[in-house]
């Protein structure tokens, strides 16, 4: 049901005008009242995006930590979504960040109970955060560990039963089997190759019953940006199929930590082939009445596919980079158009079989599903236009990885062409208030923007360190900081070189501290934050992690973030006239600024930050000794 708007209109006034006074009555007075600071840039920031919305224009909201951006947004998308009646999206970073967001004792319980505002906010979370029914059934028939038992004890009785769903609440995220480490949730998730549509289990699927509650909410739908890309990359397709978007029409997007779009759009825009689902897809079909003709088809593409496979290994590049370059060789182009062959002759086998019905219908519209995309990606790979192909492990697998076009012209089209009020949000959208670069990367043109400043007094609660030493010492450098016990974030350029790192801590030292993909993210930042952990290393949480006091007051930069040497950043790295100055320099300073950002979150934090550079790095620090919030000492 439509609910009202937390404030009067009247016929004199318009909604934005009324709006205007209702936020500064609550940024001034009400919100202050009740002990929340008053602050100028959080209210400067909350009318800039009222102005947004009456213009619907796309707005780059720069505000330093600790000015309150996430109120700031909410009072006016929360009225805009009541005006309009549509939902407002809030898109966080990644899964981890939602359940951050709607936490007890975060903004938004925080203005419910200030304000006695009923808001209504569903979480949608990308699917591969559900357990799938199927996935699991197949699991439960090999894995013997305790985890399965966890996940089977936890579905509700009235999954299998017969009769009406009515009363069975949405089950089976993620979130709910902390201790269930990443690897084997990989076992049991919705994966990209399940073909929902066709399940007979759908309705009884709790991913089926998250999406149609949150499809219901009248305020706020927060989700995760690599959720929004995948559904803006599904959105005409599933229509064209007769299926629901994945994500309702809204009034207006909010990307939290906004610098991050260009990545959930890369990832949701990419076509992928593993090593081993083609084979394992097709050995399902391999039952008792198939014809001999079908059997040979199916038998000719998975040993095709293996070759192709070897051949792919031969390729590679080696690195040390997660996403590994490939040098396309003769042959493996030719396998590449065999692959294709054998495709297109199993589906016209598939069309007799499909008359038989000796296949079980789910399984074959799976695998025929499946293969039209497989030769999609195939046909982009062998010819060798605009696309970047890498191949990387996903999930466990080795996985080709197929980009068919740069991102800007696909966001351009399906997002920024909508007239759609779009909020980025961040303390780092910009170099030293130069937005060109994240602006350039998105292919955004017209936009709004703003920077304003942290309210911390950095020199009063903050230290910061240059360790210049050799990249081998790095190791013991930290080990002597970790000996004093504080709560430590260590953060790393990428997963290897957090593996690297793991490898060459002493393994009794390793049992103090925690590393992500250990167990299920959230829960370790948890047990982080409730000091049962003393040193988390990240990969990730150069953004979005907000800990408080005493729950985080040192952080290591293990390594200067500077991207990637693979295919995607060589892409980018082309398309640019210096790319030092246009790709590396801005990459590496945002992140290392959100990496330092992690630190002060609030007016009673404090604590050290400590940047290890080894000779390569020591160069740059003209590069970055001007964006940092405290002169740095010599360590």
């Amino acid at each position: 049901m439509r609910k009202s708007l937390p404030f009067a209109l009247s016929k004199d006034r318009s909604f934005f005008e009324s709006l205007g006074d209702w936020m500064g009555d609550v940024l001034y007075d009400e919100l202050p009242e009740k002990g929340f600071e008053c602050r100028d840039e959080q209210i400067f920031m909350a009318y800039q995006i009222e102005q947004a919305l009456k213009e619907k224009n796309i707005l780059f909201a720069e505000a330093g930590v600790g000015t309150g951006k996430t109120i700031a947004y909410l009072l006016p998308a929360i009225s805009y979504a009541r005006y309009t009646g549509k939902p407002a999206l809030i898109a966080c970073a990644d899964e981890t960040l939602i359940d951050q967001l709607v936490k007890e004792g975060g903004d938004i319980y925080k203005l419910q109970k200030t304000l006695g505002l009923d808001i209504d906010v569903r979480l949608a979370k990308s699917r591969d955060q559900y357990l799938c029914l199927k996935r699991f059934e197949e699991a439960e028939k090999v894995e013997t560990d305790e985890w399965i038992d966890d996940i089977a004890f936890s579905i509700p009785d009235g999954v299998y039963a017969q009769g009406s769903m009515i009363a069975l609440q949405p089950y089976g995220e993620r979130s709910d089997y902390p201790t269930v480490s990443d690897e084997d949730w990989q076992k049991v998730n919705y994966n990209a190759i399940m073909q929902c549509s066709v399940c007979e289990l759908r309705n009884r699927c709790g991913q089926t019953l998250h999406r149609s509650h949150y499809r219901k909410s009248t305020d706020l739908v927060i989700c995760s940006q690599d959720f929004l890309m995948e559904h803006l990359a599904t959105k005409e397709s599933r229509e064209r199929e007769g299926q629901l978007a994945l994500l309702p029409e809204v009034s207006m997007i909010v990307l939290d930590e906004g610098h991050l779009l260009e990545y959930a759009a890369q990832k949701a825009m990419t076509y992928k082939v593993q090593a081993t689902t083609i084979v394992q897809l097709l050995e399902r079909l391999m039952v008792d009445g198939v014809r001999e003709r079908t059997l040979y088809a199916m038998e000719k593409l998975q040993d095709d596919h293996e070759l192709f496979f070897d051949q792919l290994r031969d390729d590679i590049v080696a690195s040390n980079e997660d996403r590994k370059r490939i040098n396309k060789s003769k042959a493996l182009l030719d396998y590449g158009k065999q692959l294709i062959n054998d495709v297109e002759v199993l589906m016209e086998e598939f069309v007799f079989e499909s008359e038989m019905y000796m296949i079980p219908e789910y399984e074959l519209n799976m695998a025929e599903e499946y293969l039209e995309q497989y030769e999609a990606s195939l046909r982009i790979f062998i010819a060798q236009g605009d696309a970047v192909d890498w191949l990387e492990e996903t999930d466990g697998e080795e996985t080709l990885v197929i980009m068919p076009r740069l991102i800007t012209e696909v966001l351009a089209e399906k997002l920024f062409s909508k007239k759609l009020p779009i909020v980025f949000s961040s303390a780092t959208l910009s170099v030293n208030k130069d937005f060109s670069y994240i602006a350039y990367s998105l292919g955004i043109r017209d936009y709004q923007s703003f920077s304003v400043p942290s309210p911390f007094d950095y020199e009063e609660v903050m230290k910061i360190y240059l360790h210049e030493l050799t990249q081998r010492d790095k190791t013991a450098r930290v080990q002597q900081l970790l000996r004093d016990g504080e709560q430590t974030l260590i953060l790393f350029k990428s997963k290897q070189a957090m593996l690297n790192f793991k490898a060459e801590l002493p393994i009794m030292e390793r049992m103090y501290v925690a590393f992500e993909g250990d167990r299920e993210l959230s829960a370790i930042v948890r047990d982080f934050q409730q000091g049962t952990i003393k040193t988390l290393c990240s990969y990730h949480l150069w953004e979005g992690l907000d800990l408080p006091e005493e729950a985080l007051t040192r952080v290591i930069i293990y390594d200067l973030p500077f991207p990637p040497q693979d295919p995607l950043f060589d892409a980018k790295r082309t398309f640019a006239e210096n790319p030092f100055e246009e790709v590396e320099l801005p990459f590496m300073q945002l992140r290392l600024q959100q990496g330092m950002g992690r630190l002060i979150r609030t007016s009673n934090d404090h604590g050290d930050i400590h940047i290890l550079l080894n000779e390569e790095e020591q160069k740059q620090r003209a590069a970055f000794e001007n964006i940092v919030a405290v002169v740095p000492e010599i360590k």
